[in-house]
């Protein structure tokens, strides 16, 4: 009775003090998009220009025209396939090795692993130091994007495909180390500890105890990460990898508006594919999960992902002969070298970069860069905020058809905003606004809002739709219902995945940078292409830094909207 008394009475003192804490992080929030909309205007009327030309929406115009003549020529729709086939394989082969990378390094992130070595399956203080020194260890390979590590691994190993593979396994195998290490972590211990009291190896209760119950999660989580290495490995074509991306940036140069529509018609159908059969093998590993048992159809995917793989690696050529080659080990330890102490070089000159060197010129590309990232996902989260209520599937006792063809629709239309990579988004906003912070905020916010759309979409499907029934029985307007019945229960999920979004869009304002809009990234391919490899390794420096302190920051506000 105490103990309900003192819950009751602390109960109304924490929700004010978390009342407190959400308007404070609101009003921070707030400052902070106000402070990037000044660095807009601020960088504007510093190069005494407007923000946009409106002779670029001709351009703009003739580009979205084009949609509706691809290129369809029997040698270029050759070339297309040919070049998807690359993609879809650089692909496949980046996501299995991220996964035997993410699988071995999860396992060694994860608390569990290290409690089971101590008595009692308590965390030893070596096993906390592991524990802590492996997380920390994969701070660096998962922050540092991927188009950063393809571009290193062009300068060690030449033009070969292993660069794509391993471009997309490093930071991707990083990212499923944590996010396995956390499935562990959440997965009943009870069956490991049994069978560490029988005798049973550290080792053999992790892989009979643990890895099992776990396993449905990563295979979910893996077809995912697919969806997302098929859009990773088109941004490194435009780098020299090949496959679609390569032959995007030749059109693009070209300006054959038609041609890119041909690649991007592919491009969108492999990730409608990827989209679709991962999101089976998630309802049925979620389903699976329900009734207990093995899915034909989830075993029937692994098996066929994993056959596919030589294949994948016959037709990209793969060669491993370059990772042993005592050449391409004095290339990248020559590259260290002159890495080797980190620099300040000069900033890029021209309107997308500060024309300042030093420390001076390198606080002012950080400060466009995480004003970059604050407007886009501002402009990523209203967009996905007004796509998400069309996108929502109706439920199946319902029968509407009407709304089920328009969600069919905005669907579909997410995809293509998600399937298009940031850099060319970049490249048509390029065509509008000057060279800077805007630009690669528009880009990067249209490719996040079909994200965050689809996000919120099923969020907004998950819902109890009681409350929405009721007022619209009451005759409320949809705009209505979605404000008073599906805004107030989905907003902090919404909130949530904008703040999640927000620290993966800080890694991504590098590879709209690359292409010219402003920031870091426009800095670091400057000191690329001048071999300043002391420069290039502290502006990667300085982009870890403003990672982790986005992930700093957004933790923060995770816990004040929860």
């Amino acid at each position: 009775m105490l103990t309900e008394a003192v819950r009751r009475e602390a109960g109304p003192s924490r929700r004010a003090v978390g009342s407190r804490a959400r308007r404070r992080w609101v009003w921070v929030a707030v400052a902070v998009v106000l402070a990037a909309a000044g660095a807009v205007l601020a960088g504007a009327a510093g190069r005494g220009e407007p923000l946009a030309r409106a002779s670029g929406l001709a351009l703009v115009g003739e580009f979205f025209a084009a949609a509706v003549r691809p290129e369809l020529a029997p040698d270029f729709v050759r070339l297309t396939v040919r070049a998807a086939a690359t993609t879809l394989g650089f692909a496949a082969l980046g996501t299995a090795l991220s996964l035997v990378l993410g699988v071995v390094g999860g396992v060694l992130a994860s608390q569990t692993w290290w409690r089971a070595g101590g008595r009692h399956g308590e965390l030893t203080r070596r096993g906390r130091r592991c524990w802590i020194g492996t997380r920390g260890a994969l701070v660096v390979p998962r922050g540092i994007h991927e188009i950063v590590w393809g571009l290193f691994l062009l300068s060690v190993l030449g033009i070969e495909p292993v660069v794509a593979v391993l471009a997309i396994a490093i930071p991707f195998g990083a990212i499923t180390a944590k996010v396995f290490s956390e499935i562990v972590d959440d997965v009943d211990r009870r069956p490991a500890d049994a069978l560490l009291a029988a005798g049973a190896s550290r080792a053999a209760a992790f892989a009979y105890g643990v890895l099992p119950a776990a396993a449905g999660e990563l295979t979910s989580y893996a077809f995912y990460r697919l969806d997302c290495a098929i859009r990773s490995a088109t941004v490194l074509g435009l780098i020299g990898a090949g496959g679609l991306g390569f032959q995007l940036q030749l059109s693009f140069t070209a300006l054959r508006y038609s041609e890119i529509w041909t690649l991007l018609y592919a491009l969108i159908a492999l990730s409608l594919v990827a989209d679709a059969w991962g999101a089976a093998v998630r309802d049925r590993v979620a389903g699976r999960s329900a009734r207990g048992g093995r899915d034909r159809f989830v075993v029937g995917s692994v098996a066929a992902a994993v056959a596919a793989l030589p294949l994948a690696a016959w037709w990209v050529e793969l060669d491993l002969a370059p990772l042993v080659d005592a050449r391409s080990w004095g290339l990248a330890g020559d590259l260290l070298a002159a890495s080797l102490p980190p620099t300040l070089g000069a900033g890029p000159a021209g309107p997308g970069g500060s024309g300042a060197g030093g420390v001076l010129g390198l606080v002012g590309l950080s400060v466009q860069t995480l004003a970059m990232s604050v407007l886009a996902i501002v402009l990523a989260f209203l967009g996905g905020l007004l796509l998400a209520g069309p996108a929502a599937r109706p439920p199946a006792t319902e029968r509407a058809r009407v709304r089920s063809a328009v969600a069919a629709l905005v669907r579909l239309l997410l995809v293509v905003l998600r399937a298009i990579p940031p850099p060319l988004w970049a490249l048509v906003a390029l065509f509008v606004f000057v060279p800077g912070i805007l630009p690669g905020a528009v880009a990067l916010g249209v490719y996040t809002a079909g994200v965050l759309g689809r996000l919120m979409a099923e969020t907004i499907e998950n819902l109890d739709r009681r409350p929405s029934h009721a007022l619209r029985s009451q005759g409320a307007s949809p705009g209505q219902v979605f404000a008073y019945g599906v805004l107030p229960a989905a907003a902090p999920r919404f909130a949530g995945y904008g703040i999640y979004r927000w620290e993966v869009t800080i890694r991504e304002t590098v590879i709209v940078g690359v292409v010219g809009a402003g920031g870091l990234g426009m800095l670091l391919q400057t000191q690329l292409a001048l071999f300043d490899y002391g420069g290039a390794l502290t502006t990667i420096g300085t982009l870890l830094l403003l990672t982790v302190l986005v992930d700093v920051t957004g933790a923060g506000l995770r816990r004040a909207v929860r």
